[in-house]
């Protein structure tokens, strides 16, 4: 059975662009919601870090791949690159004294650091798994525009534009675990994927979950009260992680590839909008 590929027609590009987030210094930036912007701070407070991570993975493994696919890497890499630096800045207009900012970061790089010192193709596996989540919460902001209706516009145009390129590239990393494993059996690539997935995908719910709870605490929320909002944001309205599971467990099926779900047409709009301000 042949394995599958990005299409050739998909093309990485990146967008350096600057966005004006001053706006989160107000507080409760999304859309004047403490649980809504708990769970996105606590999302954004992964990334810079995690997406070192996700860098330093394809990095490894850059010289193995074919020449279209190193072009892919490089332009991922510039890509998690910008994100990693616009999400810091929107990291550091959190009020660091009232919130568990440094806390969490840590935590964020302890976990890190856990699939660093495994070695490269651990780092790899981890990135493939954590690509496909965030490309399956990128989907659901394409579903539910409405949850930045009150959402300062450039802060919102921010978490578009992260959504739309990381759909973009979502087959990056899982190419280069294709084609660096071409000596693993098929039994033993799937097998090896299926069990990082349902490892990694409930370590991921649970900390952002935690984190989110911890925020919530930082605003005087009780334990209880807080676990209980995020769950109803996380996995009811909008329901952020459970919208669409059979995208997430497609992931077990033999022979996936993530464009087997082909959104390219639902995000070409977005696309259009932030070549043009990447334009300018």
């Amino acid at each position: 059975m042949s394995v599958k590929r990005t299409p050739d027609e998909v093309t990485i590009s990146p967008r350096d662009i600057n966005f004006d987030v001053a706006a989160a210094r107000k507080g409760y930036w999304m859309d004047g919601d403490p649980v809504a912007t708990a769970i996105m701070n606590s999302l954004s407070l992964t990334f810079p870090d995690g997406e070192r991570m996700f860098i330093d993975a394809v990095k490894a493994y850059k010289s193995q791949v074919s020449e279209k696919l190193q072009k892919d890497v490089q332009d991922f890499i510039r890509q998690e690159a910008i994100h990693s630096r616009e999400h810091h800045m929107l990291n550091e207009l959190i009020d660091h004294e009232k919130y568990p900012v440094e806390e969490i970061e840590q935590i964020v790089r302890d976990r890190i650091k856990i699939g660093r010192d495994n070695g490269p193709m651990a780092m790899l596996v981890a990135t493939i798994c954590l690509e496909h989540l965030t490309a399956m919460m990128a989907d659901l902001m394409v579903d539910r525009e409405d949850m930045y209706d009150n959402t300062d516009p450039a802060i919102e145009q921010l978490w578009r534009w992260h959504a739309m390129e990381e759909t973009e590239h979502k087959a990056v990393a899982y190419d280069v675990f294709l084609e660096v494993t071409q000596d693993w059996s098929p039994f033993k690539r799937w097998t090896r994927r299926c069990i990082s997935m349902a490892i990694i995908g409930r370590n991921f719910v649970k900390n952002i979950e935690t984190f989110s709870v911890m925020m919530l605490q930082a605003d005087g929320w009780d334990e209880k009260s807080a676990r209980k909002a995020v769950k109803r944001y996380l996995w009811k309205s909008p329901n952020l992680f459970g919208k669409k599971p059979g995208l997430f467990f497609s992931w077990f099926k033999p022979g996936f590839h993530p464009w087997d779900h082909d959104n390219r047409p639902l995000m070409a709009e977005w696309k259009a909008e932030f070549d043009a301000v990447a334009a300018e």
